[in-house]
């Protein structure tokens, strides 16, 4: 029988976004983290976000990662796949079979920020997997990787591409925090979008239905109900844009007059001027070598690459030196 365990380390959410709040609306630029869209209604966007025509990352990592999957589990050999952002994805058990075929994972430990979505992730692989131990972990990826629980052969999975939402200082801090709670000898399965055309590109973030618009727009409404703010949600554009020079798309929200937005629990009143955009989300593309070096500067080898056939999309297999 399967074992299973819930360590729960987050706090402190409503304290993180007044200070997220407080500090982007009130730099130059504007600016508000990603990690905000990502209220019930938000996450239900992004799954439809998935499922659109322009959306080819999710669907191209999809098909990557189960073409290569048994040589990942083959190569890496470990016995502990730890997954960051887990939600409840179709990634984890793709993840967990080709483990399990190779003979080797003895446990999974799934790493997300909800924990009623761990909960109910957790109750699921527990009758589908009755021989595997769980140990989930209720925390932000970016703070709280010194809680992952240690022992055994572990390979941490960080897939989606979401390492290119954090910015070029945020991302190397990212990788050397990974580092550092890891063996040498344990790995980092990462996930990154690659350059493309941004004829191609550029649709992916801003479809012809407007599910991105409205995804983009959540952050607005969370402000609203969390912090007493009095954004008119429809007063914002959405903007997406390819900045060819860091090679990443921006998503913005452009005040499509002048306006005064008052956040109440913040004591704050935020001026817009007419057309000024606030910048709500950076996508960074990669090229291999670029990957490669981001690793390597972080104390990492890297042994095995995997890409689509369009080369859209790479998956690295990485050690800890």
């Amino acid at each position: 029988m399967s074992t299973a365990l819930l360590d729960v380390h987050l706090t402190g959410a409503d304290a993180a976004l007044r200070a997220d709040a407080r500090a982007g609306l009130t730099a130059e630029p504007k600016q508000l983290p990603p990690k905000w869209f990502y209220d019930a209604r938000g996450s239900e966007l992004f799954e439809k976000i998935t499922e659109l025509p322009e959306y080819f990352p999710t669907r191209t990592e999809r098909a990557l990662l189960l073409d290569s999957v048994d040589e990942i589990a083959s190569a890496s050999g470990a016995d502990t796949v730890v997954e960051l952002g887990s939600g409840s994805s179709y990634k984890t058990r793709v993840l967990l079979d080709a483990f399990t075929r190779a003979g080797t994972l003895r446990r999974y430990v799934p790493q997300d920020v909800s924990e009623s979505a761990l909960r109910g992730a957790m109750d699921a692989l527990e009758e589908e997997y009755p021989d595997l131990e769980l140990h989930g972990v209720v925390g932000d990826f970016t703070h709280d990787l010194d809680r992952l629980p240690k022992g055994g052969r572990r390979m941490i999975a960080f897939l989606g591409g979401t390492i290119g939402n954090l910015l070029p200082d945020e991302r190397a801090w990212f990788l050397t925090h990974v580092r550092s709670v890891l063996e040498p000898g344990e790995q980092l399965l990462l996930g990154t979008g690659l350059v493309i055309d941004p004829a191609v590109l550029v649709p992916a973030y801003d479809d012809a239905a407007g599910v991105t618009a409205e995804f983009n727009r959540n952050v607005l409404r969370v402000l609203n109900r969390e912090l007493g703010a009095d954004f008119e949600e429809e007063a914002f554009a959405h903007v997406a844009v390819w900045d060819a020079e860091n090679e990443w798309i921006e998503m913005r929200l452009r005040a499509e007059r002048a306006m005064t937005v008052r956040v109440a629990e913040l004591g704050l009143t935020v001026p817009f001027a007419a057309g000024e955009e606030m910048r709500t989300e950076v996508s960074a593309k990669f090229r291999p070598g670029g990957v490669r070096e981001m690793l390597t500067e972080a104390g990492f080898e890297l042994n095995r690459w995997w890409s689509d056939t369009e080369q859209r999309f790479g998956l690295s297999l990485a050690t800890a030196m």
